[in-house]
């Protein structure tokens, strides 16, 4: 068995157990209610019912059973991907919101695999057989641009450039209040929380975390800030940003002000994948390719401006 412990997210306040968790967690109603009907399913400690109602903030508690067999990649088109290029040794896409890049245990939801499958791409078999083709990854909750390995030969030589760092990562967050001063670096380890295991912090011991920044556009409440990371920690944008007291705005995880959320629409953090290059595979030119904003961190930024 496996727990999985996060917060409520303040998009699912008022929704019923089953529904919010099958949202959140990419599961079916059906298991939901199985797991809660045999207590699996704990808010603040206490077990909670199927048709019980989830409040923003809570800390939900699901232990989710081992599964029975390998995961694997079922062939589901994935709405709203789009491929930004392909060729023979690479798929390039712009990955939507709550779309995780591989399956794994306990997630039933869409794939970057699996979406490239359904499209009939086919990709790379190195690596685990769920994970066939992936050579870095994004949140299931941050949307933007990434590269998945179609040839053998590609999934080598991009597997070395992102762990050589010689991959550039560029991402567009929208921060609270404005970062002092406005350009700068991030040193700062980075490891699981202390007290809380479904998020990260900094602490002293942790890995080593660098993360470039600069203001491209300040609100009243905010700012636009463009971010290169240096390293690839699970989480870094929004933990660095957090431990300067700007934490991106909607990612309540990391203390995120809920009403200013709620005030631009948004039900995750604001933070997209907006450039990614890299010497391509096949002859060491230099590519460069990049994601347009969604339509809810769009709303948000239109929102912001239109106060200025």
């Amino acid at each position: 068995m496996s727990t999985r412990m996060l917060p409520v997210p303040d998009g699912l306040d008022g929704m019923r157990v089953d529904a919010g968790l099958a949202k959140l967690l990419g599961l079916s109603r059906t298991v939901i209610a199985e797991l809660a009907g045999s207590g699996e399913v704990l808010v603040d400690g206490k077990p909670v019912g199927k048709s019980d109602r989830l409040a923003a903030g809570g800390l939900l508690e699901v232990t989710l059973p081992d599964p029975d067999r390998p995961v694997e990649v079922v062939a589901e088109p994935v709405p709203g991907m789009r491929v930004v290029y392909d060729d023979e040794d690479i798929v390039v896409v712009s990955k939507p919101v709550g779309v995780a890049v591989h399956p794994s245990p306990g997630w039933t939801g869409p794939t970057v695999v699996g979406g490239l499958a359904a499209a009939g791409l086919r990709i790379s078999t190195s690596g685990a057989a769920e994970r066939q083709g992936v050579v870095h990854r994004l949140d299931a909750g941050t949307t933007g641009v990434m590269v998945v390995a179609k040839s053998e030969h590609a999934y080598t030589v991009l597997k070395r450039a992102f762990k050589e760092r010689t991959v550039e990562k560029g991402y567009h967050a929208v921060v609270q209040g404005h970062p002092d001063p406005t350009r700068g670096t991030i040193d700062a380890p980075i490891d699981r929380h202390p007290r809380h295991d479904y998020k990260f912090a900094v602490v002293a011991g942790g890995r080593p975390s660098v993360t470039h920044y600069e203001v491209v556009e300040a609100f009243r409440a905010a700012s636009l800030v463009d971010v290169k990371l240096e390293t690839g920690r699970t989480h870094q944008i929004r933990v660095h940003f957090s431990a300067l007291r700007h934490p991106c705005v909607g990612d309540l995880t990391y203390g995120a002000d809920p009403v200013l959320a709620r005030k631009l629409g948004l039900t995750r953090q604001w933070l997209h994948a907006r450039t990614l290059g890299f010497a391509h595979p096949a002859d060491g030119r230099w590519v460069q390719f990049e994601a347009e904003y969604p339509d809810d961190l769009a709303h948000a930024l239109e929102v912001l401006r239109a106060e200025d």
